[in-house]
């Protein structure tokens, strides 16, 4: 039952999401469709302002979504070992994503269109990350070991899944650039985060319990 308000708000957000504009289908179709898109960088004041702009629902049955979902592929392909790709990294401010499959035999890659994380887990690992949009930028980070995913494909097909592991951390840093976070604005939040260090084993001055 917890789950019927995700669905009708998903099929919702299908009917209601925006036809791709003119600037979009411009990036999407120019040059050779078979081609890797260029990935935004930081460095442009443009480029990073796109970066850092909220990715709206995409309609996975619209032929141009079938082309951007193709090109972002090429694009993390023409990449240095990247293991994942998010549409804004392309100019387009949409919710898709390409994530390597690591929890998979052969670790294929994989689309996925409108991806939405239902749940995390508390428990969290700290590894290190970087961005195909950073340039030269790595850090350590704590990401949800466990997530429950939510996503269509090409076909509106709509799936569930739980993932977790290295694949689970690229899932969240690819769904925080729909969001328009950057690792690099992440790291800068954390350090003016404040902790207060706890000894466990300090004998409380209250005599209850």
């Amino acid at each position: 039952m917890r789950k019927i308000p995700f669905l009708m708000l998903l099929l919702m957000g299908f009917v209601n999401a925006q036809k791709l504009t003119s600037d979009e289908l411009s990036i999407i179709n120019q040059g050779d469709i078979k081609t890797a898109l260029p990935i935004y960088q930081t460095t442009d004041a443009d480029q990073h302002k796109t970066l850092l702009t909220l990715s709206k629902e995409i309609d996975p049955v619209d032929s141009h979504t079938a082309t951007l979902v193709t090109r972002m592929k090429e694009s993390l392909l023409s990449t240095d070992g990247g293991v994942g790709i998010a549409a804004p990294q392309v100019g387009i401010n949409r919710k898709v994503i390409w994530v390597e499959r690591f929890d998979k035999e052969g670790n294929p890659l994989e689309y996925f269109i409108n991806p939405v994380i239902v749940w995390r887990s508390e428990l969290q690992n700290l590894g290190p990350e970087g961005d195909l949009s950073i340039p030269e930028f790595r850090d350590q980070f704590y990401r949800s070991k466990v997530i429950q995913l939510e996503y269509v494909d090409l076909k509106g097909q709509k799936y569930s899944e739980i993932v977790e592991g290295f694949t689970a951390v690229i899932f969240q840093h690819e769904i925080d650039h729909l969001f328009g976070i950057l690792i690099s604005d992440k790291k800068e939040k954390e350090k003016n985060d404040s902790y207060k260090k706890v000894d466990a084993y300090k004998k409380s001055d209250s005599t209850t319990r």
